[in-house]
Parts: structure tokens; C-alpha cells; sequence
């Protein structure tokens, strides 16, 4: 039966573990206070100084026990959040290795659907046209699946490389655009989530211009137009 055992009962396992732990804890300070009292000597009930005493003690206990309740609310919660976290995380991206399989699968169908050049597309059998529609349709309910699933495609031209997004395939010497900037994309990138499920494979182009030079005099003009604007009202 082990086997069957899915990722949320082991988090609903954690979370009866800790209830159990808190509710030992509390078990025992409760025993420990009980003995306590219990080996105390006898006082005379009608001595002011030992009912004050007393009241005194049952203050310092019941705010003891407050913040002990409160404090096991807030564990209790921050533990269930945690695990309602883990277990979106989960269902996310359980399905990140079965998509990364498929992507290969996408990828076959493109090149399938590239390697026929337009004009042999137009001058093809019916039937060769027909199976050109069905691939590209196949790839379709492919990516729709996928884009059900969490499932991303990007294409990052033109942006700032990120090694965290990216991989690097080749260098571009280009004085014209920003240096360290993706000027062509071999194969676009996907996501699962917030996560990269496969970094997209680039060409990195290099000799030009920073990239947060180029970036920095659109970003100046909006500045100073708020600016302006800021003055004016």
C-alpha cells in the first residue's frame, strides 16, 4: 500500500505529527504543574497573604497559558500554509518531467512542418498537403495541452542574456546592437510555473553597445517627462 501513497498524505502526515508533538508538549508542562502543586505545603485558605499569593500565581499561569495557546495557534498556522504552499508547488509541477519529455516531441513536429519550403507546399498532391495540415495541427493540440498544463513558450530576441533563461550557443560579432543582448534564437524556451522548464538556446551578440546604455535613454526620457509633468501639477 506504500506505493500508493502520493505526495499530499506524507504532508498531511507532517502536519498530524505536529499536532501530536504540540499536544505532548502541552501534556506535560500540565503534568509537570500538577506535581508541582502537589508536593507544595499546605497554606491556611483564609490568609490574606495566601490568597493574594495565590492570585497572583493563577494570573502568572493563565498568562503563561495564553501565550502558550497563542504561540501554538501561530505554529499551527504558519504549518498549515506551508503545507498548502507545498502541495500547490506539487500539483504545479508534477508534471515537469512528462512536459520536458513532450518538448522534444514539439520540437520533431516543427522541423517536420519547416522542412517543407512553401513552394513545394503549394505544389504538392492533396494528400501531401493533407498531411502537412495534420502535423501542423498535432502540433497545435500539442502546445494547447501543454498551455493547459502550466506550460510556457517564449522567445527571449532581442532581450538582455540571462544564464538562468538562457543558453548560450554561439557568439555574433555586431557593433550595432547592445553587446551581451540575444540576437537569434536556435530553439525558444519554455516554462513550468515560475520555473524554467528548458532555458532557451541563443546567439549572444557581442562588440556592440552596453545593453543598459541603449537601455537607459528611453528609461531617462519617461523619468524626465514624469518629471515635467510632476512640476506642472
Amino acid at each position: 500500500m506504500s506505493g500508493n501513497r502520493t505526495p499530499e498524505d506524507a504532508l498531511f502526515d507532517d502536519l498530524e505529527a505536529e499536532e501530536a508533538r504540540l499536544e505532548e508538549e502541552e501534556q506535560a508542562e500540565m503534568d509537570a504543574a500538577e506535581e508541582e502543586a502537589a508536593n507544595e505545603p499546605e497554606a491556611d485558605p483564609n490568609d490574606p497573604a495566601t490568597i493574594l499569593a495565590l492570585l497572583d500565581k493563577l494570573k502568572a499561569e493563565n498568562e503563561e497559558m495564553k501565550d502558550k495557546m497563542l504561540r501554538t495557534v501561530a505554529e499551527m498556522d504558519n504549518l498549515r500554509k506551508r503545507t498548502a504552499r507545498e502541495m500547490s508547488d506539487t500539483r504545479s509541477y508534477a508534471v515537469a518531467g512528462f512536459a520536458r519529455d513532450l518538448l522534444g516531441v514539439g520540437d520533431n513536429l516543427q522541423r517536420a512542418i519547416q522542412a517543407v519550403p512553401a513552394d513545394k507546399r503549394e505544389s504538392g498532391s492533396d494528400e501531401f498537403k493533407a498531411l502537412i495540415e495534420g502535423v501542423e495541427m498535432t502540433e497545435r493540440e500539442l502546445l494547447k495541452a501543454l498551455d493547459n498544463a502550466g506550460v510556457k513558450k517564449f522567445n527571449p530576441e532581442g532581450e538582455k542574456f540571462d544564464p538562468n533563461k538562457h543558453q548560450a550557443m554561439f557568439e555574433m560579432p555586431n557593433p550595432e546592437v547592445p553587446n551581451n543582448s540575444v540576437q537569434q534564437v536556435v530553439q525558444e524556451g519554455y516554462t513550468i510555473g515560475e520555473r524554467i522548464l528548458r532555458p532557451a538556446m541563443v546567439g549572444v551578440a557581442k562588440g556592440g553597445p552596453k545593453f543598459e546604455d541603449v537601455a537607459q535613454p528611453e528609461d531617462a526620457g519617461d523619468a524626465s517627462e514624469a518629471d515635467e509633468q510632476s512640476g506642472e501639477s
